[in-house]
């Protein structure tokens, strides 16, 4: 049967039951989202003379449970009007209404007398067919369902999401005793495609797969760091970026989830695996139960691992527990030699060879965690799942590593992988050593852009399913390689479509990536049909290379720098009047000159999670790739008889002017950085190169024709050029802008005014391109915007522009 997800209802609004809701008003689906009636009235309803029955206190507990998601930060939500899309109610009056929907989730407590009690009052209303499923992060799928109809037991399963639901892509489907396949292939469809997740289904055993694994590695690490005599900080060194895990580690991170929930899963994996053969580590040590028993749970309360303090003199600083002693103490640095072997190994993958040979202390703890957690992932299997990849997808998806263990393994040497676990104690599941005979000396392999991985039972490489929607760089980049330079990686991504991929550092865009673009360019116009510029990196790209900028300006080489910027003009204009469609795929930060290149392209296929703006006034300059002209064209495309043009205008102005960036790709339509009606968005990032691919083909087998220059952008000249001047100097005399600030904004103003014509006037790109050159020349030769530059170099911030 063909099943749509039109509406779904959402039983429980806590953190997380209110983060779902708001993912699924972020795609589009309308949510009812219900909780139970309050028992008491509150001092303010009694205040206002309120009773029980007024609707406003019986729904007061789901209400208060939205509003306050929707404050949070990192916002559950892609634009502020998505949670019109979400309705409220109580499990009194509005539960019939679930009669309506296609899907219920619920996500009340974590109690399996409630959960039962809530189930049997839904299935009451619950109409045959809709799907029904929990968001339960550990209890039994099968105990939830005892008692139920066939009907509700063919349609119930898990399905756990990771928290915060907008962020992390785990995406747990536990079947049932009795649920259906279709159900299931649905749900892993569904997740995938529409919910942008990393779909995995999982057994029905405790804490799953994400969480089994996910608490194991941090228990693990509990215990060693005593053992070892490690600091905190030292552990959080080891554990973060540098292994390619999130920059919170593993201690910051637990004081974010808070200390009470992890504890509360490990107790949970300690009572109900008795068998397992690690069940020892799963037990609190001393120091974890003194911090439980001090209320030191993290963020929630105030401490945890770290606490935030506030000096005599009134500084801020963190300071950080010691594990001895159980005192706060001032924050310690961590260095060690193995990891200054790493720095100019770029790629995470690559580090991990150097990283388990290391002599220093260093060493001995990544030979100790590694060694632990390729035996423990090993014996995982078929315990909570029957295949390998599985594990990875849950780790990388959930807990935002970006390497799973058995992608780890792989990249230390399955052999001497085995290796260190025997030196420290482990033995590797029997299954290790029969796919070692079988001839398989890897997890994984690629073929013909495919990954495929050790399919245990089948003793053979098998290919992961799923991956057809998908076109993965790092599987085809050797094979499809057409062209490549120092900053960019041209493939063939087959069709008669190209592909720019960026290899700079934090895809920063120098000479050698404009010259790779405009290499891509000639390259599609002569031999292909369309160019896509994508990459699958962290961020699509953080900006220009503002060092090189620095280093032309201090030189006072002017003429060098003038042909520089002119070389980015002339390449943006190049993307948007060549002979062939151009599509951009941006993602994660999408700064200063990576907007711009994507301000160029004829559509822009945006990840969700994309986070565009113009952001040049940070650095003390205004853009200067075309982005200056690119805000005062689409402000003059929306100049209408009826509208007040300078609203507009201005409105375009304070875009570059606030260094505004958007939160999500649905916010940068609100700046006019995305157009409605061309840019399209995908929730899905693993889908956005393949789906920017089909846009290209689509626009070339339409007939795509090279769009004539504009000549006919309108410019307001002194009529709008005098409103910003009035308006930086009542900022600068209000104390709101510096004396630089304003010389800055009056640059920006009299290039998207058009200079000081004295009327509207219609004018060429070009016009606009050589103002904004030469508003940016003439700031980086400000001492200002020199010292801005010098101070971001030295803290060691992105040189974006």
């Amino acid at each position: 049967m063909k099943r749509t997800i039109k509406k779904i209802a959402v039983v429980g609004s806590g953190i997380m039951g209110s983060g779902i809701a708001c993912h699924f008003a972020n795609i589009g689906v309308e949510v009812l989202l219900l909780d139970i009636v309050p028992r008491e009235l509150n001092d303010k309803e009694k205040a206002k003379g309120l009773t029980l029955e007024d609707d406003v206190v019986r729904n007061r507990l789901v209400n208060d449970a939205l509003a306050a998601a929707l404050k949070s930060k990192p916002s559950p939500i892609y634009h502020p009007k998505f949670a019109n899309r979400i309705t409220t109610g109580n499990l009194e009056d509005d539960i019939s209404k679930v009669a309506d929907v296609d899907w219920i989730i619920e996500v009340v407590v974590e109690r399996l007398d409630i959960k039962k009690v809530v189930f049997e009052n839904l299935e009451k209303h619950r109409t045959p067919g809709t799907l029904i499923t929990s968001n339960t992060s550990g209890i039994p799928i099968q105990f939830m369902s005892e008692g139920r109809s066939d009907d509700f037991q063919k349609h119930f399963c898990g399905t756990h999401f990771f928290n915060p639901a907008r962020y992390l892509k785990l995406f747990e489907i536990i079947p049932g005793p009795n649920t259906s396949q279709e159900v299931l292939d649905f749900l892993n469809g569904y997740g995938e495609q529409f919910l942008g997740k990393t779909s995995v289904v999982a057994k029905d055993t405790p804490a799953f797969i994400g969480n089994r694994i996910g608490i194991f590695s941090i228990m693990s690490l509990f215990h060693m760091v005593k053992d070892m005599g490690l600091t905190i900080e030292e552990v959080d060194k080891l554990t973060g970026p540098v292994i390619g895990r999130p920059k919170s580690a593993t201690f910051r991170t637990v004081d974010v989830v808070g200390l009470d929930t992890l504890v509360h899963v490990a107790n949970g994996i300690a009572e109900n695996c008795p068998d397992d053969e690690r069940h020892e580590l799963f037990k609190l040590p001393d120091f974890i139960n003194t911090m439980m028993e001090n209320k030191w749970l993290g963020s929630k309360t105030g401490q945890g691992f770290y606490k935030k303090n506030v000096t005599s003199d009134g500084k801020k600083e963190i300071l950080s527990l010691d594990l001895d002693t159980l005192e706060y103490r001032s924050n310690k640095k961590a260095s060690f030699a193995t990891l200054e072997m790493t720095k100019s190994v770029d790629k995470v993958i690559d580090r991990f060879k150097i990283l388990v040979s290391g002599k220093d202390k260093a060493g001995e703890f990544y030979r100790k965690n590694f060694a632990a957690l390729f035996a423990y992932v090993s014996h995982r299997i078929p315990e909570i799942t029957d295949d390998l990849y599985k594990i990875d997808d849950a780790m990388k998806a959930g807990f935002g590593w970006e390497h799973g263990p058995f992608q780890i393994w792989d990249a230390i040497g399955v052999e001497k992988g085995i290796e260190i676990m025997k030196a420290e104690g482990h033995e590797p599941a029997a299954w290790i050593h029969d796919m070692i005979a079988s001839g398989s000396t890897s997890f994984y392999t690629v073929k013909e852009g495919a990954t495929y991985y050790y399919d245990i039972p089948k003793k053979a490489q098998t290919k992961v399913p799923g991956q057809d929607a998908f076109i993965i760089l790092d599987n085809i980049r050797k094979s499809s390689e057409v062209f490549k330079n120092s900053g960019v990686v041209v493939e063939d991504l087959g069709d008669g479509i190209l592909n720019v991929e960026f290899q700079s550092k934090m895809n920063t865009i120098g000479g050698d990536v404009l010259a790779g673009l405009n290499k891509a360019i000639d390259m599609a116009e002569k031999d292909f049909q369309g160019l896509v510029v994508g990459n699958q990196a962290a961020n699509f790209s953080v900006g220009a290379n503002i060092g090189m900028i620095f280093m032309m300006a201090v030189e006072q080489e002017y003429d060098e720098l003038n042909m520089a910027i002119k070389y980015f003009q002339d390449s943006m204009m190049r993307m948007r009047y060549s002979s062939i469609p151009t599509i951009v795929a941006p993602h994660g930060m999408t700064l200063g000159g990576g907007c711009e290149i994507s301000l160029h392209a004829d559509k822009v296929v945006a990840a969700a999670e994309t986070y565009m703006g113009l952001v040049e006034f940070g650095v003390g300059v205004i853009p200067g790739g075309g982005g200056s002209k690119e805000m005062a064209l689409r402000a003059s495309d929306l100049f209408k008889k009826d509208d007040v043009e300078l609203n507009i205008l201005q409105d375009h102005f304070l875009t570059i002017g606030m260094a505004k960036v958007s939160t999500s790709a649905y916010e940068a339509y609100d700046t006019n950085l995305l157009q409605k009606g061309k840019d399209i968005v995908v929730v899905n990032k693993d889908r956005q190169i393949a789906t920017a691919k089909s846009y290209a083909k689509l626009l070339a087998e339409q007939g795509y024709t090279q769009p004539p220059r504009r000549k006919d952008i309108k410019v307001l000249g002194k009529q709008a050029l005098g409103m910003f001047l009035v308006g930086t100097d009542s900022m600068e005399a209000s104390n709101y802008i510096s004396e630089h600030d304003q010389k800055i904004a009056n640059k920006l103003g009299y290039v998207m005014a058009g200079g000081d014509l004295s009327e509207p006037t219609l004018v060429t790109e070009q016009y606009l391109l050589d103002l904004e050159r030469e508003a940016f020349l003439s700031l980086c030769s400000e001492r200002k915007t020199l010292e801005r530059i010098e101070h971001m170099l030295k803290k060691g911030k992105p040189l974006r522009n």
